[in-house]
């Protein structure tokens, strides 16, 4: 008798969208640092947006908050490595909402400044 092995299938396509609040364990910091960021008031980088009509839409100040937060607690302060982990990291992605960013990271100190 030969061993089976658990289903395998890389290439599933999944018939309901996966919540992505279920790819990490409920006390993780992520989440921890999502409820934080969620109340604090950060209308002082939202009014810097008003009226501006030039460019692509920015990516929302309270994602950008969480995802370097984040990043800086676990000790990963390079904007590359960052963005790696915005593609590879699932706390990341959960932070990100799925977003992925390329070289935004290294203007924010310019436009916060």
């Amino acid at each position: 008798m030969s061993k089976t092995f658990r289903p395998y299938e890389p290439d599933q396509i999944f018939l309901m969208p996966i919540s992505m609040r279920e790819w990490l364990p409920g006390d993780h910091l992520a989440y921890f640092i999502s409820d934080v960021v969620d109340h604090l008031d950060l209308s002082a980088i939202t009014e810097r947006y008003a009226g501006e009509e030039r460019g692509y839409p920015p990516y929302h100040p309270a994602m950008m908050v969480k995802v370097l937060l984040y990043a800086y607690c676990i000790g990963v302060a390079s904007s590359r490595k960052i963005e790696k982990r915005l593609c590879e990291d699932i706390a990341f992605r959960v932070l990100a909402a799925n977003n992925t960013l390329t070289s935004t990271l290294s203007l924010i100190s310019a436009k916060t400044t």
